[in-house]
Formats: C-alpha cells, sequence, structure tokens
C-alpha cells in the first residue's frame, strides 16, 4: 500500500497557481482587479510577447504597507475578508488570497509599491516563490508589478500557451471586459510597444463603449435603466436591426465583475421575440446589481459563474428591462429630405464652365501680337449655332417619319470632310447581308452532295497516290458544320423528359411535374447546394474574387477577431481578402462573385463563431466550412417570392444535376411523389 507523502511547499504552490493562472489573460485579470479594488483611478497594462515574456501593470491606488508586502505573496492572504460572514457579503472583485501567490509561484516577479502618507516604497522580488530582493525605494504612490517569463519553471505548462498573437488578443479581451466594467476607471493597454485602447475613465459607460468597440457599434445602442424587486439593470442593448449572427458581443456584469449567466442570456433573447430574425443575436452591455448575500459568486476560481438565491427574480428584471427599453427608445428611422438637400447643396461645389466659347467673343489684346493671334480670332469668331429644335420632344412615330422625309431629300450639300455616317451604316448592312445569304447557300449545297462510298478492301491502292496525298484543311462551310453537329449532340445529352412547373407552397417550395412524378423542392436548399458547388468549382479552378468598391470594416469581438487574423490565409484561399485593422477591427477588401455586399459582415462573423466553438484544426475544412455559410448567405430565402422564369431555371438546375440533392448541411432537396403513389392515395388503384 503506497505511503501519504507530504508535498513540499514549492511543489503544492505550483499545483495551487495551476487553478488561478492559465495563460498571461489570468495573469492580467487577477492584477487589474486587484489595482481596482485599491481604489485605482488610472491603469496602465503593458505586455511583451502575448505577456509570455513581460506583464507590466501600474496604477495609482491606495499601495501596499512596507511590512505587509511580503505578507500579499503568502497563499489565502487577503485584506478583503477577515471571518467566515465577510463571505456573504463580498464587494470586492478578489477576495481568495491566492493571486499573488500563483503568479509567483510560476515567473519571475516584481512589485514597486508606495502608500500615501509612506516617505518612501517597497521594492520586492520573488522568483519561482522564493524572495529574492526587499529594500526600500523611491517610487510614486501607487502599485506596479512586473511578471517576466511566465511558466519558466513549469515547461509542462509552457507547451499548452499558444502563439503570442493569441495569447495577447485574449489580454485584450479581458482588458474590454474590466474596461467596461468600470467606466469610471481610465484603462491604458499597451501592446506590443503601440498603444491598443485607453478608456476616458469619466463614468459613462458610453464612452468606455466607444473607446473600446468604435462609433458604429456604440451608435446602435439603447440605453437601459430599469429596477424591479430589488434588481438594478443598467447599461445598453443594440437595436433589433444591429443583431448579429452570434453571441459573441453579449456582456454580463455583476457588481462590475464579468460573469456568464444563461438566465440573464435566455431573460434578454426573450424580450427580442418576434422583433429580430431567426439565427440572429442582440448584443448588450448590461449591469447587475443586487444584494451581496443573495448571489454566491464563489462558485469557481475564475468568479465568472454564479449562484443567486432566486434566479426568477433576475431574470424577469433583465426581461423587463430590455423589454421597456425597446418599447421607449427603438423608433422608426427617419430621414429628413430637405435637411439632407441642404447639406447636399453645400457638399457640392459650384459648376464652372472651362474651355468653352461665347456667344459673343472678345480676343484679347496681349495676344494680337502673336503669330498664333489670326488663328485664334477665327476660332473664336466662329458661333456655335444651336440645332433647331434641338430640345423639342416628339413621339417616337413622328421621330420615325421625319427621318424617312428627310432621307428622301435630295443631298444637301456638305463638307468634303464630313462623312455620310448613314449611307455607310445602309451599305454595311447590305454587305453583311448579302455575305449571310452566301454562306446559307454554300451550307446548303455542301449538305445535299452525296456521300462518296468508301473504297472496297479487295481494290488494289496506287501506294504512289497515297503517298503523294495530304489532307487539305477544312473549308469554313464545313467547319460550321461540325460545330452545329456538335450542338445537336450536345442537346442529346440533355434531359429529355420534359419538366412543366405546377406552382409554389407558402413561397418555400417549388412543385413541379417531372417524370411522371410530382416534385417538391426546397428552393433555399437548393439554391444553397448550387452556389456551395459553384464556389468549390471557382476556389478550384483559381477563380478572381470580386474587389469591392467600398471595403466592408467589421467590429468583432476579440475572441472572433483572433479566430480571424490567425486564418487570414485559410480566408484568402476562399476568396476572401481580409486585412487586420487592429483593436478588434477587421476589413474585407475582396470576396467572393457570388456573394452581396450585404451579406459580408454576417457571413465573417458567423464562420468566425464556429471555428471559436468547433476548433477546427483542418484547413480543409475550414474552407469547406466558409463555403457552407457563404451560400447559405447568398441562396435565396424561405418566404421570397420569386418569378415564373425563375422558378422554372432553378427547378431545372436540381432536376438535370445529380449532384444537387442534399444541401451543404445534409438536408434534403427534393421530394418526389409518383403518379402511382398518388393515385394510390386517391383511390384509383387498389
Amino acid at each position: 500500500m503506497a505511503r501519504i507523502n507530504v508535498l513540499p511547499k514549492h511543489i503544492a504552490e505550483l499545483i495551487a497557481a495551476g487553478e488561478v493562472v492559465e495563460r498571461p489573460a489570468s495573469v492580467v485579470k487577477e492584477l487589474m482587479e486587484n489595482a481596482i479594488d485599491a481604489g485605482a483611478t488610472t491603469i496602465t497594462l503593458e505586455i511583451r510577447n502575448g505577456g509570455v515574456r513581460y506583464i507590466r501593470i501600474t496604477d495609482n491606488g491606495c499601495g501596499i504597507e512596507h511590512d505587509d508586502v511580503p505578507k500579499a505573496f503568502l497563499s489565502h492572504a487577503t485584506s478583503k475578508i477577515k471571518d467566515e460572514n465577510d463571505l456573504n457579503s463580498i464587494f470586492t472583485l478578489g477576495f481568495r488570497g491566492e493571486a499573488l501567490a500563483s503568479i509567483a509561484a510560476v515567473s519571475k516577479t516584481e512589485i514597486l509599491t508606495k502608500t500615501a502618507d509612506a516617505t518612501l516604497g517597497t521594492s520586492y522580488a520573488v522568483e519561482g516563490g522564493v524572495q529574492t530582493r526587499y529594500d526600500e525605494a523611491g517610487c510614486p504612490n501607487g502599485t506596479t508589478i512586473v511578471v517576466r517569463d511566465l511558466f519558466y519553471n513549469t515547461p509542462a505548462r509552457m507547451k499548452f500557451l499558444k502563439k503570442d498573437v493569441s495569447e495577447a488578443n485574449a489580454v485584450a479581451d479581458i482588458v474590454d471586459k474590466i474596461a467596461l466594467s468600470h467606466p469610471e476607471v481610465s484603462v491604458r493597454f499597451i501592446r506590443e510597444g503601440k498603444q491598443a485602447l485607453i478608456t476616458p475613465g469619466d463614468g459613462k459607460l458610453m464612452s468606455t463603449i466607444y473607446s473600446v468597440f468604435g462609433r458604429t457599434f456604440a451608435e446602435s445602442l439603447l440605453e437601459v435603466d430599469y429596477k424591479l424587486d430589488g434588481v438594478e439593470v443598467k447599461g445598453f442593448v443594440c437595436k433589433p436591426m444591429s443583431s448579429r449572427p452570434s453571441r459573441a458581443m453579449q456582456y454580463f456584469f455583476l457588481g462590475g465583475r464579468f460573469i456568464k449567466s444563461r438566465a440573464c442570456v435566455g431573460a434578454m433573447e426573450n424580450a427580442y421575440k418576434n422583433s429580430i430574425m431567426v439565427g440572429k443575436f442582440p448584443s448588450c452591455v448590461l449591469n447587475i446589481n443586487v444584494r451581496p448575500d443573495t448571489v454566491d459568486v464563489n462558485v469557481h476560481p475564475a468568479k465568472t459563474e454564479v449562484r443567486f438565491s432566486d434566479e426568477r427574480r433576475v431574470s424577469s428584471a433583465v426581461y423587463f428591462a430590455v423589454k421597456s427599453a425597446l418599447d421607449s427608445f427603438d423608433t422608426m428611422p427617419e430621414v429628413d429630405l430637405a435637411a439632407r438637400n441642404k447639406v447636399m447643396q453645400r457638399a457640392m461645389p459650384e459648376a464652372v464652365q472651362l474651355n468653352m466659347l461665347d456667344d459673343t467673343p472678345t480676343v484679347r489684346t496681349e495676344f494680337s501680337s502673336s503669330p498664333f493671334a489670326k488663328k485664334e480670332q477665327q476660332a473664336v469668331s466662329k458661333q456655335v449655332e444651336p440645332k433647331k429644335d434641338f430640345w423639342q420632344s416628339m413621339p417616337a412615330k413622328d421621330f420615325s417619319k421625319a427621318a424617312e422625309a428627310k432621307h428622301e431629300k435630295p443631298a444637301s450639300k456638305k463638307d468634303e470632310s464630313e462623312p455620310d455616317l448613314i449611307s455607310g451604316f445602309m451599305t454595311a448592312q447590305k454587305q453583311k447581308s448579302a455575305e449571310i445569304a452566301e454562306r446559307n447557300r454554300q451550307i446548303a449545297a455542301v449538305a445535299k452532295q452525296p456521300v462518296k462510298p468508301e473504297r472496297s478492301a479487295f481494290v488494289k491502292e496506287d501506294i504512289s497516290d497515297k503517298q503523294s496525298f495530304q489532307p487539305k484543311p477544312a473549308p469554313a462551310t464545313e467547319t460550321k458544320l461540325a460545330s452545329a453537329e456538335n450542338k445537336i449532340s450536345e442537346q442529346k445529352n440533355l434531359p429529355p423528359k420534359p419538366l412543366r412547373l405546377l406552382g409554389e407552397a407558402f413561397k418555400t417550395y417549388i412543385i413541379c411535374e417531372y417524370d411522371n412524378k410530382v416534385v417538391l423542392i426546397d428552393k433555399h436548399a437548393a439554391h444553397e447546394r448550387i452556389i456551395y458547388n459553384k464556389m468549390k468549382e471557382n476556389a478550384k479552378n483559381n477563380i478572381s474574387s470580386q474587389v469591392l468598391l467600398t471595403p466592408v470594416k467589421i467590429t468583432l469581438s476579440k475572441t472572433e477577431y483572433n479566430i480571424i487574423t490567425q486564418n487570414l490565409e485559410v480566408f484568402s484561399k476562399a476568396g476572401y481578402l481580409i486585412e487586420d485593422f487592429e483593436g478588434g477591427v477587421v476589413i474585407v477588401r475582396e470576396c467572393p462573385m457570388l456573394i452581396s455586399g450585404d451579406d459580408i459582415e454576417d457571413t465573417v462573423i458567423e464562420i468566425a463563431s464556429y471555428l471559436a466553438e468547433n476548433r477546427v484544426n483542418v484547413e480543409s475544412e475550414k474552407i469547406d466550412r466558409i463555403h457552407h455559410t457563404a451560400a447559405c448567405k447568398a441562396a435565396i430565402k424561405a418566404g421570397y417570392k420569386n418569378s415564373t422564369a425563375e422558378m422554372k431555371v432553378l427547378a431545372e438546375q436540381v432536376l438535370y444535376d445529380d449532384e444537387v440533392r442534399y444541401c451543404p448541411h445534409g438536408r434534403p432537396v427534393l421530394i418526389e411523389l409518383s403518379k402511382y403513389e398518388l393515385e394510390k392515395q386517391f383511390g384509383r388503384i387498389q
């Protein structure tokens, strides 16, 4: 039987660190939350190599006393709680006392801190949980923590880290959430030596949203301010028309802490019921405030999962808060045409007539002595006489009669240099008609010629004649006959069975008669499969994409942004040219030919959401999924009204192509009902 061993302190600290510190983003989250708990109003974060090699966080908080600095790096050492009763009323972001100890156990950590009433600050360093420096130092009020070489002593954890770009994007996601949860704190984020984000810290949530997500996203929001049964809901939700293809832009905060709550998500989406399309999701930034004794935040070390004592009360407050905001502020958009015309008139430059001759010209005296004066005077003296009745309108019949009468008149005296365009055109038409008639006569003559019988195998051939024989090039008539025969042979390959369009059911299913069967075709699924096959063929043949006249700028969540930037080459192979605009924004400059400009943003976001959830690693599968999503967006939607010609063409493409039987998602494209089964249902056949 194995004996029980008491693990050494450094091993126990490494194990405990794994629960708190998973990646550089975990370190940033814990340290920034500590800075906010310390009362900081400005926080500066700087990372290098995705935060693996270097993390620096500087704040202007209360600082740490000189004697308490070593205690702060001990496990379960905290200033947030004192006894078990404090766990029922937690108002701070951190309370476990594990962050600094866990970070110091797997990195080289330095801290420089000073309180407001102290003369000197404290400089303290820890490497792998072992103290290496503890001195006094001069520094400003507040705290600066530098974390270097994360996981340098745990190579097993290091190998599971992703690329520096991915780790930096994960850090940026954490920074966005902290900035949105505390608009009163000015957050500055420096990434690889460049400033990636700065918030004003004016306490206005809209200002922070504008800084984090940009103007387009901020302008699509509605304000929420509601209180019900002790639950206060404040923030912003998007307008129904600005909904997105994924839930990535849904941010819920509880007491200044980012949380994940299915109850809150479901309540908000129920408020949008019958307001947004199926497959679309609203975006939001909502702060929920409840009494601390009605919520348990000590569920998971990451503190993103919480439990409410009365979940129904919280979800009801969220539902009515969002519903009231939609009813109050989501009005019909109006267009002020008068104001728009004024703006357009101010923007349009005045018309200037350049290089045009005046009706009463005057020759400038300064050019009278020049050698070109006479020519200029002659050119200017020629007055342009407007054509009579030039702007007069007349019916087409009167115009044709006037033209015929004009041609019947004797030709007037013309300038020899002016070509007779009408007579030249008529002559060319007569020549063309004569050529066509001659060509048809030759084709008919060739067709009437008897076929020369083949020489019998028993007749002796003249070897000299055979050697001297050389094939002559086929005349034009024979070439045209051959092309006509090829067309006839191609027509023979088409399905000989006729197709008769019967109609459409529910503006979704095409009904037609084909091969003694009644066929019902799902027009969306069928069109989706046709577009999908066409996209794959275009990608295989390296057919170029369409260049967008106006590039599409897309604001993404940091998770979606990370997925897109990691797969730029994959998108390029699928026909998209996407550029990284930094700060969670990408620009689409090219897209496949079959996608309209209005569907580009939704397509890219939906692809990013799918890749983020499914974690597909094979490149061919990623490209295939991109084609799936793009085809679904570009296809005819169920409920759209199509003309008879459009439905017939779509039915022919489906029934004449054996590859169009299932949509890219696996749903059937058509259902057949034979004449026998139909007559059996009506009792015509027993």
